[in-house]
């Protein structure tokens, strides 16, 4: 415990405060012909290029949006379409409640992009916090020990800071994919109270190096006893002993270890301390409050 206390307080020493936070933007469908839609209370649609409102839905009700050449076109419950008469629109509820694509609620709003005629992306645009409540247990199981989950979210949140800063995907429209080509996010459809506790104790810490900011703290399922590395140039990344017993390898086995950080944890080892392990050379950093849409 004395060991535990003194190292809380070396951490509470090297937080950082003042790196500036925004929304994100996350890809959950790409070049659709026709998509469905619903929101759980009434919403709006906006034009984003002249900022126009456009239409309401209704709550409770599916709507399909079309590609329709090189524009957007939605069509109600009666079966009526109407064009929209622009190729970026975005889906805003009136009041707090949640949207709906893909068989899964989503919290934010949502944006429809059909530039080109090529098809309409859809992107899901919220608070980054809140992006993470639908990360964490889609990436982790709920029922794992705490610490384990609160290193978790404290890596995806870094790991989708430091992807966001470097623009992987932002000639898309979006900044990361719903998938574990990024990391997988079931939206509020998949929040668990464990995970999302998890994400709000270790509220804004990041992972950083000065000399290159937010870390992309890669993770993996498993590796089966060793982890790796990409190549030298990732400075705070090394090869270490996985601690996940003898679970089979799943993953790239770079950086942290899912099964070896929940067996850390059970042996009493806190998120802080894990994340040490399995990442070096980094300090601990608190993003600032103000994350505009």
């Amino acid at each position: 415990m004395y060991f535990k206390r003194i190292f809380l307080v070396l951490i509470s020493l090297i937080l950082l405060t003042t790196l500036r936070s925004e929304a994100i933007k996350i890809g959950l469908q790409m070049q659709m012909k026709e998509l469905k839609i619903a929101s759980s209370v009434a919403a709006e649609i906006y034009d984003m290029n002249k900022n126009v409102r456009l239409y309401e839905i209704r709550p409770m009700t599916v709507y399909k949006f079309k590609s329709n050449g090189n524009q957007i076109s939605v069509e109600n419950a009666d079966n009526k379409e109407f064009d929209l008469g622009t190729n970026v629109v975005l889906i805003k509820t009136k009041t707090e409640g949640f949207l709906c694509s893909k068989k899964a609620w989503y919290r934010g709003d949502f944006m429809l992009y059909n530039w080109g005629g090529s098809g309409i992306t859809l992107v899901n645009n919220l608070p980054l916090e809140e992006y993470l409540k639908g990360v964490v247990p889609s990436e982790m199981p709920s029922k794992w020990n705490t610490e384990a989950l609160r290193a978790q979210a404290i890596a995806a949140r870094s790991y989708a800071v430091a992807t966001r800063n470097a623009g992987k995907h932002a000639s898309k429209g979006f900044d990361l994919l719903d998938t574990t080509a990024d990391q997988a996010y079931g939206g509020a459809s998949a929040e668990k109270e464990t995970t999302t506790k998890a994400v709000e104790d270790t509220k804004g810490i990041v992972l950083v190096q000065e000399e290159r900011g937010v870390l992309p703290t890669y993770y993996h399922a498993s590796s089966g006893g060793q982890t790796k590395v990409w190549d030298s140039g990732s400075s705070f990344l090394h090869s270490v002993p996985s601690a996940d017993g003898n679970v089979k390898k799943n993953g790239h086995g770079v950086g942290m270890s899912q099964h070896g950080a929940n067996n850390l944890a059970s042996q009493g080892w806190n998120a802080y301390q894990i994340l040490n392990y399995f990442y070096k050379d980094f300090k601990f950093a608190k993003l600032s409050e103000n994350w505009d849409i």
